[in-house]
């Protein structure tokens, strides 16, 4: 006997709905196999990383005018290890908003943040991740020193999350260079997790 695969219909679902009802899901029944539905390529994705953090592998299929993500589950033993940070216990988060720090003249602001930026990695083990939200989605989209900054930390470890909905309101999801996609909950439970946070 094969198998069974539970479907669920998260279309019209905003973020971060679609990844909590997941979530919902599966923490009433044991799910070996799972076919969620839903209606954006942002929510499809922050799916797929929610269920792959899960335990589950997942992959993400366009159906029409639907994003279907199917995903089923690994080794029982494998799942214990997915939150497990593999960098140094104190765990910085850099909390980033606007493209630019400070007021008064963009262009130094804008200098500013690519000189932070390389500077990040003078924090050592203990930078864990990077989120960018409102308009410092831009520095993962836009040409410039910032992309090769965050590139460079995301290859040492540092983890880079992008805000989907903040990408989707500028129109830059498919300019992203870095990073991963994110959504609300996951920004939220990484605050909670972070020993220290650091807002430019």
């Amino acid at each position: 006997m094969g198998t069974k695969t539970h479907e669920l219909n998260l279309s019209g679902l905003v973020c971060p709905q679609p990844v909590l009802a997941c979530r919902e899901f599966l923490e009433q029944q044991v799910v070996q196999a799972i076919a969620v539905y839903v209606d954006n390529e942002a929510a499809s994705v922050n799916v797929r990383r929610f269920l792959e953090q899960r335990g589950f592998s997942a992959a993400i299929e366009r159906k029409g005018e639907l994003w279907r993500i199917d995903a089923a589950s690994k080794d029982a033993a494998r799942q214990s290890d997915v939150h497990v940070p593999q960098r140094a216990e104190k765990k910085i988060l850099v909390f980033i908003t606007t493209e630019t720090i400070g007021r008064g003249d963009d262009g130094l602001g804008t200098k500013l943040m690519a000189t932070f930026l390389s500077t990040l990695p003078e924090m050592g083990d203990a930078l864990w991740r990077v989120i960018l939200l409102n308009g410092g989605v831009k520095l993962a989209a836009t040409p410039s020193d910032a992309i090769q900054s965050l590139q460079r930390l995301e290859q040492s470890g540092v983890s880079v999350l992008v805000c989907g909905t903040c990408l989707a309101h500028y129109g830059l999801h498919a300019e992203k260079a870095v990073g991963e996609t994110s959504n609300m909950l996951d920004i939220v439970t990484s605050l909670s997790l972070a020993d220290l946070v650091i807002r430019p």
